[in-house]
């Protein structure tokens, strides 16, 4: 390949079809799934090799931007940017603000689009697909990877195999896209050897992608561009323009762009991919023992086949079961059939009609400076754990409704309380009354872990005034 490729990693997705692992403010993608990193620095690390690759460009939620930097910083990634969507518009308003953004430094980029959750096993496989879809690009294709589907899918979408693309070996002209079929059209999709599932990934040059959404979608382009010049930096982050952003359609690259285009083409690979969509999918892909069961944490499995058990809570025990969902987390357990896994959304569209809190967050709440688990939620009291890491500093504010009180479990914290500025150590603690403004710091080179006592008459996170905060949420 004569230029590297511009990854652009897509990840502001919800992923709730893996809940109760994945939640609102703590997606699948930022979750570790199928190996100790999450899918997110699997999918960077993916692009790493700087001989074939530019720096990623991440597009995410603005909710989760300091969970992806933390884990970006983790995965030793420098991203060329973090852009921040403020809602979220699906992946044409995504790509499009990509392409623009590359193309201020480059006319004849190559992007190489990608949703942050999906699994590849296979990354030789990966890389050759790419280098075979380059071709194709540069002749001024917009390329789609299609994978070779090994059972009758009917959750995906289909594409179909057209002409070989001359000059462009492995590459060919797209036929038809196909909406996800019922079984026996898929059986005969799969015997016809012309469909392959579609993956979501693209190889498209920027400037082409730029000119058929200016054909197809001039409106949801000029908001793109609007909100990329109203842009601002924001610490590590470039924040597009909300009331800009806002106007752009809510519809994917596939829909708005390679359904209509003359320029679709499709490269054929097989790469051990999943797009990790349902409990079943990780099951598939997962490591099986001799009872074709997959098994995370602390689970104790007797009599029992062909299950997905996992545990992030405590001990998950099993007996005499067979294809079925077990996944316990510290507040919520699903138990589902395998069969049934793909129909997750009609029980979350329940949870979201009782409005549980349990889709929106974890009991561990991961912030800029470290995380807090709730221990105990009563009347007018509450208990929580802190961790601040090493050089963290949570804002300085101030409560209407509550007084706090701190216990150092772990660490040294450097604590504002008023006018006065003291050190505790272990086993020492602290009193906030109701109404002071208070600091929390941890100076140390270890986690500071720490009890918090809440006691008042309102207990909400909303019930903070924040005057200074070293990550711009003031």
């Amino acid at each position: 390949m004569t230029t590297r490729v511009h990854p652009v990693i897509l990840s502001g997705g919800s992923g709730t079809r893996l809940w109760p692992m994945s939640r609102a403010l703590h997606p699948k993608q930022l979750l570790p799934l199928v190996s100790e990193r999450s899918l997110l620095q699997e999918a960077a690390l993916r692009v790493a090799d700087q001989t074939m690759f530019a720096a990623p460009l991440v597009i995410a939620n603005d909710e989760h931007r300091f969970m992806v930097a933390e884990q970006l910083r983790l995965a030793e990634v420098a991203a060329r940017a973090v852009v921040l969507e403020p809602m979220g518009r699906n992946t044409a308003p995504a790509i499009a603000v990509a392409a623009l953004l590359v193309m201020k430094d480059d006319k004849d980029a190559l992007l190489l689009a990608m949703p942050s959750d999906h699994v590849i096993a296979n990354l030789a496989a990966f890389r050759a697909a790419i280098e075979r879809a380059a071709e194709a690009a540069r002749q001024g294709h917009l390329v789609t990877f299609g994978i070779t589907a090994d059972r009758p899918e009917t959750g995906y979408g289909y594409i179909q195999c057209g002409a070989a693309i001359a000059g462009a070996p492995g590459s060919f002209a797209v036929a038809a896209f196909v909406e996800k079929p019922d079984r026996a059209r898929a059986e005969a999709y799969i015997s016809s050897g012309e469909y392959f599932w579609n993956s979501g990934i693209f190889l498209i040059p920027a400037a082409l992608l730029v000119a058929e959404m200016e054909r197809l979608h001039p409106a949801t382009l000029a908001a793109c561009r609007a909100a990329l010049a109203r842009a601002k930096s924001d610490l590590d982050f470039l924040r597009l323009d909300r009331e800009s952003f806002a106007k752009c359609e809510n519809i994917s690259l596939d829909y708005a762009v390679m359904e209509h285009t003359r320029h679709a083409a499709v490269v054929p690979v097989e790469m051990g991919w999943s797009d990790v969509g349902t409990w079943d999918a990780l099951w598939q892909i997962g490591a099986k023992d001799d009872a074709g069961n997959v098994i995370s944490g602390d689970v104790i499995a007797e009599a029992t086949k062909n299950s997905y058990l996992r545990s992030e809570a405590g001990l998950v025990a099993a007996l005499g079961i067979e294809d079925l969902i077990v996944v316990a987390t510290g507040d919520a357990t699903l138990v589902a059939h395998r069969s049934r896994a793909a129909d997750l959304k009609t029980l979350i569209a329940r949870l979201e009609r009782a409005e549980r809190p349990e889709l929106a967050a974890h009991p561990l709440v991961h912030r800029p400076w470290g995380t807090y688990r709730t221990i105990h939620a009563g009347e007018r009291v509450q208990v929580k754990h802190i961790m601040v890491k090493p050089g963290g500093k949570l804002s300085l504010q101030m409560h209407h409704h509550r007084a706090e009180h701190w216990v150092v479990v772990l660490g040294t914290a450097k604590v504002v309380r008023g006018n006065e500025e003291i050190m505790l150590h272990e086993d020492q603690s602290t009193y906030i009354p109701l109404g002071t403004q208070h600091r929390l710091e941890n100076p140390g080179k270890i986690p500071l872990h720490l009890i918090e006592v809440q006691s008042g008459s309102y207990l909400g996170e909303d019930d903070i005034v924040r005057f200074e905060d070293t990550y711009g949420r003031a």
